[in-house]
């Protein structure tokens, strides 16, 4: 393991993006599904420089919480962290928040987990490297995600057992 490049550090991202009229609903609020691409997209170059693979894939996407609207004109900041990396699969945490740009000053806007896959170029998932937490912060996040994990997993078994029963009148 070569724990230079195995550190949170070495793999951070961050995106920055002026939201534009195309961007946003009749309100002036940034759509919701434009802001999960731009975390996917962030996420995903946190996820690639650590597993430094081929490619990666998007396996879930959870905890994603809108706490406050993007308007049209605003500068929206992401900012993405490998928070542990498991066999083949890593969870990422992104942060977006939007920045005054005469003050500078942050103002959280959104964040979520994030998991991705590194795949060889059949699709087929390849081994990463173990993460180093190094800060006290960085080692919360660390701790966090093995939770989120063991919570991801048993709601796919729920899901699972629910598609099951399910019929194709299941709307009805």
């Amino acid at each position: 393991m070569d724990e230079q490049h195995s550190t949170v550090f070495a793999s951070q991202a961050e995106r920055s993006e002026v939201i534009f009229p195309g961007d946003s609903n009749s309100l002036g609020n940034l759509f919701g599904g434009r802001l999960m691409q731009f975390i996917d997209l962030v996420g995903a170059v946190a996820a690639y420089r650590h597993a430094r693979s081929t490619a990666v894939v998007t396996a879930s996407m959870d905890h994603l919480d809108f706490v406050a609207p993007v308007h049209v004109g605003d500068l929206l900041i992401l900012k993405a962290s490998v928070n542990r990396a498991f066999k083949t699969s890593m969870e990422v945490g992104v942060k977006a928040m939007v920045e005054d740009p005469k003050t500078r000053q942050l103002r959280h806007v959104s964040t979520a987990y994030v998991t991705y896959v590194a795949v060889d170029q059949s699709g087929t998932p390849v081994p990463v490297e173990p993460v180093v937490p190094e800060t006290e912060h960085q080692k919360r996040r660390y701790n966090d995600a093995q939770r989120r994990r063991e919570n991801r997993a048993e709601e796919t078994a729920r899901k699972r057992e629910l598609r099951k029963v399910l019929t194709m009148d299941w709307h009805t």
